[in-house]
C-alpha cells in the first residue's frame, strides 16, 4: 500500500473557494475519514486524490510519487461510490471482474483475483445473479469487490452507505472495519455520518466549509474538541450549549446565566480567570448529566422543567428547559418522568467544556 500527502491542496468553482489549504500525511495502512456536513467539501477532496476533479493548487503524492497531473487510471487507486454503479446486463462475476478485462489481464488471473475478492466478502454464491436479484447490501459487497480486485495502493470511499437502511449500515460498518483489517489497506472513507466516522477511522478529519476544523482519533476528538463546530457535531445527541457569564474572584468562580449558576471546576479557574466579567459558552454532553435523586443544592446543578422524554429501550432522553436554554440529558431508562415535571440536573463536573463566545476556540 501507500502513504497519501495532500499539501497546500485548494480546489475554486467559478471563483468559490471550496476547499482551503488542506494539508495531512496518511500513513501506510491507516484508514482516515472525513466527516463534516454536507457542501464542506469532504468529497471534493476525496475526487481530487483520485484525480475526478482537478485540483486548483497544491500538490497530492501517493506512494512517494507526486500525481497531480496523472489520470485517475494512472494512479493505482480503486473508488467505491455512494452509487453502486453496477451494470445491470451483467452478472455479478463480470462486473467484478470489467475492470480488469479493460485493463487486459488474463483470464486465469480475472478468475482468480474475483473469487479471491468473493471469498473475502462472502458473495461467492451470487457471482452467477445479476444485480435486481441481489439485496441493496449485497449491491454494495460487489462494488466492494469491483475495488478489491484491482489490488490498488489506495481504496477511496465516498459515502458507501448512505443509500442502506439502518441494521445493514452498521452490519455494513463492520464489514469494512473488518476487511480493511484483514488487507492492511490505505484508505480514505467520506461520510456526513458522525458515527461512522467516530467507529471506522484510525483518524478523523472533521471539516466546515473547505476548511479542516481538527484531526485526531476518534475519541480524542470527541472528549477534546478544538472548537464548539467540532463539540456540536461530533456526538450524539449532541452535545448541549449555554451562554453564560463569568463571575466571582480569586479561587471561586462561577458560570452564571438566568436560571443558572454554576462553579467552575479548580482545574478551569486558572484559564478561566481573565475571563472575569465575559460571555463564555458553556458544553456539556448529554451523557454527562444525571437527574438528582433527591432534592439538592449541588454547585454543579440547576433546576429545570421537563419538557420532552424519548425512550429509547436502553436509554432515555429527556429535554429539559432551564430559562432559556434547553438541554438533553441521557438518563436511566427506568426514570418516571412526565412533561412540566420539575427536575434538578447535575453536571459532572470534570467533563464540562468552554469555548470563546466570539471565535468558538475551546478555551
Amino acid at each position: 500500500m501507500a502513504q497519501v500527502i495532500l499539501k497546500d491542496l485548494n480546489k475554486e468553482f467559478d471563483g468559490l473557494h471550496v476547499v482551503k489549504d488542506f494539508n495531512i500525511v496518511i500513513e501506510d495502512k491507516e484508514f482516515i475519514v472525513l466527516v463534516g456536513p454536507s457542501g464542506c467539501g469532504k468529497t471534493t477532496t476525496l475526487r481530487m486524490i483520485a484525480g475526478l476533479e482537478d485540483i486548483t493548487s497544491g500538490e497530492i503524492t501517493i506512494g512517494g510519487r507526486v500525481v497531480n497531473d496523472l489520470a485517475p487510471k494512472h494512479r493505482d487507486i480503486a473508488m467505491v461510490f455512494q452509487n453502486y454503479a453496477l451494470y445491470p446486463h451483467m452478472k455479478v462475476f463480470e462486473n467484478i471482474a470489467f475492470g480488469l478485462r479493460m485493463r487486459r489481464f488474463a483470464r486465469p488471473e480475472i478468475k482468480r483475483r474475483v473469487h479471491k475478492a468473493a471469498e473475502i466478502l462472502g458473495i461467492m454464491d451470487l457471482l452467477d445473479r445479476k444485480p435486481r436479484q441481489l439485496s441493496g447490501g449485497q449491491r454494495q459487497r460487489v462494488a466492494l469487490g469491483r475495488a478489491l480486485v484491482r489490488d490498488p495502493k489506495v481504496f477511496l470511499f465516498d459515502e458507501p452507505l448512505s443509500n442502506l437502511d439502518a441494521k445493514l449500515r452498521v452490519q455494513m460498518r463492520a464489514e469494512i472495519k473488518r476487511l480493511h483489517r484483514r488487507l492492511e489497506a490505505t484508505a480514505v472513507y467520506v461520510t456526513h455520518d458522525q458515527v461512522e466516522a467516530l467507529t471506522l477511522g484510525d483518524r478523523i478529519v472533521v471539516m466546515r466549509d473547505g476548511v479542516i476544523q481538527q484531526i485526531g482519533e476518534p475519541m480524542s476528538v470527541y472528549s477534546k474538541p478544538a472548537n464548539k463546530f467540532v463539540a456540536g457535531f461530533i456526538g450524539s445527541p449532541a452535545m448541549n450549549f449555554a451562554d453564560l457569564t463569568i463571575t466571582g474572584s480569586g479561587d471561586s468562580l462561577w458560570a452564571m446565566g438566568p436560571g443558572m449558576r454554576i462553579a467552575v471546576p479548580a482545574a478551569r479557574i486558572p484559564g478561566l480567570r481573565p475571563r472575569i466579567g465575559r460571555v463564555v459558552t458553556l458544553g456539556i454532553r448529554p451523557e454527562h448529566l444525571r437527574l438528582a435523586t433527591e432534592a439538592a443544592t449541588d454547585d454543579s446543578g440547576f433546576d429545570a422543567v421537563v419538557d420532552i422524554v424519548e425512550p429509547l429501550g436502553s436509554e432515555l432522553l429527556v429535554e429539559v428547559n432551564a430559562g432559556s436554554v434547553a438541554f438533553t440529558a441521557r438518563v436511566d431508562p427506568k426514570a418516571r418522568l412526565r412533561p412540566s415535571q420539575p427536575v434538578r440536573v447535575l453536571m459532572d463536573s470534570e467533563q464540562l467544556h468552554f469555548f470563546d463566545s466570539d471565535t468558538q476556540a475551546a478555551l
